[in-house]
């Protein structure tokens, strides 16, 4: 697969990264990005991979993350935050070109 961007650093996010950091074949480079990089820098810290970078950004600017795809430019972009933000990701995803995985639902 190789680049991989996750956005979301909650519970569901942690378990994404720690799996996704354990098949380093698979996912070459992994960014993770939230509200709050503090808590992408711990999550990064707690997995021991060096191939994990983190971002601060504001999952509701469209500009911001269209901004960060095309700066990190991942195969796929994967969404566990909040199901309130799904389409300002999908939409910087449709407008830069990038796969698309949500896991957020509203049900």
């Amino acid at each position: 697969m190789g680049k991989v961007l996750v956005i979301g650093a909650g519970g569901v996010g942690t378990v994404v990264i720690h799996k996704m950091a354990s098949l380093p074949e698979v996912f070459t480079e992994i960014m993770l990005a939230s509200r709050t990089r503090s808590k992408c820098d711990a999550i990064a810290a707690r997995t021991g991979s060096d191939r994990i970078r983190t971002e601060q950004i504001d999952a509701d600017n469209v500009p911001e993350l269209r901004k960060l795809i095309r700066r990190f430019k991942p195969d796929i972009v994967v969404n566990v935050a909040l199901p309130y933000q799904d389409l300002h990701i999908m939409d910087a995803c449709l407008a830069e070109d990038v796969s698309y995985l949500d896991t957020a639902n509203y049900e």
